[in-house]
């Protein structure tokens, strides 16, 4: 029986790789060995920053929220106690949201919020 070679796999894992650093400079993109490093640590970043992308969202949010809450005489923090105390459950996406499409909205919850609170 012949012996098994590994190059037809071996060929296909190192041009994935190759194609995976497409667009990188020079040897980034040519020589498979810095070419695999470069894909490695894209994939950390992809990694790492699609749980950023959570954080930096939910920030985002809190300060559409707060500069929304301004105009109506509120801050965010009495805004958010506002609505707890009130038994409306309304997450910050969609307060972020109603805060820039649909200012109407908003100031009704912030009056709701207030009374609740005074």
């Amino acid at each position: 029986m012949p012996r098994a070679k590994t190059v037809v796999p071996g060929r296909a894992r190192r041009r994935k790789v190759l194609k995976a650093a497409k667009g990188n400079y020079s040897g980034r993109r040519k020589l498979f060995k810095t070419a695999l490093q470069t894909v490695q640590r894209a994939g950390q970043f992809a990694y790492e920053h699609r749980r950023l992308k959570k954080r930096d969202f939910r920030s985002l949010w809190i300060v559409r929220i707060n500069a929304a809450a301004r105009i109506n005489g509120l801050t965010y923090s009495t805004l958010i106690a506002g609505l707890k105390r009130a038994n409306v459950d309304v997450n910050r996406k969609l307060l972020a949201d109603l805060a820039v499409r649909d200012t109407a909205a908003f100031a009704k919850l912030a009056e709701v919020a207030k009374s609740a609170v005074a």
